[in-house]
């Protein structure tokens, strides 16, 4: 059994990685099993479909991204306007990182536009809703007003961000978005 669960979890690796890298529909079941060094058969033993491993891999790194935003969260302290500051200042040095795509989810809702139905969709958009519901937790408790306006607006600035530094290469979006999150932060 713990072989099975071992080589279950390489294979959700795998695919996240090649996914992540290249996209959904530009990698096959081939690639994924060659990468966790298993065969074709092995991954269908696991997984009934390649749009079924897409939604194992998005629930597990759900899971994960929750985890880091919440233990980042923890070492966050201070002003309100300092955390801003640090969320897009992180943003900017994971833009900075070579071959840098974006964040997974939201890249993957964009190539899956035209399936409003594929099960993937439904998981990016709650991954995306508990983001958003974690700043307005983390702006409640530090006693901003309209917690779940500002948190709305926030993830707005940060997905926005994102997409213009991916399409010109500029990490100064992420300056430009803190600076109008604290503004929003002051009404």
């Amino acid at each position: 059994m713990r072989d099975r669960s071992a080589t279950r979890r390489r294979i959700l690796d795998a695919a996240y990685a090649l996914f992540y890298r290249h996209g959904y529909a530009r990698i096959g079941v081939d690639a994924i099993a060659a990468k966790a060094g298993i065969t074709k058969r092995t991954l269908y033993d696991h997984f009934r479909s390649k749009d079924e491993l897409l939604a194992a891999v998005l629930d597990l790194h759900h899971v994960l991204a929750i985890a880091q935003i919440e233990r980042w969260g923890q070492r966050v302290s201070g002003a309100t306007a300092r955390m801003i500051d640090r969320v897009f200042a992180d943003l900017a040095g994971w833009a900075a990182r070579p071959r840098w795509s974006g964040p997974g989810f939201s890249r993957l809702v964009m190539e899956l536009a035209d399936l409003p139905g594929h099960p993937a969709r439904a998981i990016a958009s709650r991954h995306k809703a508990a983001v958003e519901a974690w700043f307005a937790r983390e702006l409640a408790r530090r006693k901003v007003a309209a917690p779940q306006a500002r948190a709305r607006e926030i993830v707005l600035l940060l997905e926005g961000a994102t997409a213009l530094m991916l399409i010109h290469g500029d990490r100064g979006y992420a300056t430009a978005a803190a600076h109008a999150a604290k503004q929003l932060l002051v009404r």
